[in-house]
């Protein structure tokens, strides 16, 4: 029985009346097109790293200062310079020349394909760790994704700064919220695209926190794929800094 559904299903899949591709995705993946990709961080020269430690412990003197000062940065974003992060204007200035010069760096190879599996029903196909990507479903006409935890709802796009984490890039982003008496899960994704437009972008993110505030899952994603060059291979400008854009807050 097994094996006759598996072609079965495939040829529904096959024969689904065509349809364009939502406009969400349009100018980032082709429909049934393999791209290749790269899963990867953006991390600035280890350098940096003094400066961070420097404003960790000052954080950790004036938690509630750093708190409302971090709410009032931009995404992911240095924070501005104050005397209160516990280093000095010219250390500042050489933070933020490490910061500007950050790049991304490639962690593992995967593959992305977009795919139409119902009349209102797409669901871009992802390799290796971002295999978790694929078990979400996008709807057109409700504009909202759909994954295992719940629906994702569409928030307020994206226009990163550049000198956020990710450089400057614009998007679409969709987010799932919810907390009961066990835990709390946020989960989130993007696509967008670089403003050189040499890249596309896709961000993944799920979380699970338990009531008592201990971390039970905490997984992110940033994807990384060349636009316009589906069969190219993205380790040929793995190394190229992110977009230029100190002490961060995350987004």
């Amino acid at each position: 029985m097994k094996r006759l559904f598996l072609p079965l299903a495939a040829a529904m899949v096959a024969h689904l009346p065509a349809a364009e591709v939502p406009a969400v995705f349009a100018g980032l993946l082709e429909k049934d097109t393999p791209v290749r990709a790269q899963i990867g961080i953006v991390m600035p020269p280890p350098e940096i790293e003094k400066y961070v430690v420097k404003v960790e412990e000052a954080a950790r003197k004036n938690p509630e200062w750093f708190k409302e000062v971090s709410a009032k940065a931009k995404p992911g974003a240095p924070l501005p310079f104050d005397e209160k992060l516990g280093i000095t204007k010219e250390e500042y200035d050489e933070y933020l020349k490490l910061w500007a010069a950050r790049e991304f760096k490639p962690k593992e190879d995967v593959a992305l394909v977009l795919r139409q599996s119902g009349p209102d029903q797409w669901s871009i196909t992802c390799t290796g760790t971002a295999a978790t990507i694929s078990t979400l479903r996008y709807s057109a006409k409700e504009d909202v994704f759909r994954s295992p935890n719940g629906e994702l709802k569409r928030i307020d796009d994206i226009n990163a700064d550049p000198s956020s984490i990710l450089g400057a890039w614009t998007g679409h982003e969709w987010r799932f919220e919810e907390e009961n008496t066990l835990a709390k899960i946020k989960e989130n994704i993007a696509v967008g695209q670089y403003a050189d437009k040499k890249f596309g972008l896709l961000v993944y993110r799920v979380q699970e926190i338990s009531s008592e505030g201990t971390r039970l899952l905490d997984k992110s994603l940033v994807i990384r794929f060349a636009l316009g060059k589906a069969t190219a291979d993205p380790s040929s400008e793995a190394k190229e800094p992110a977009t230029k854009p100190a002490p961060a807050k995350k987004r």
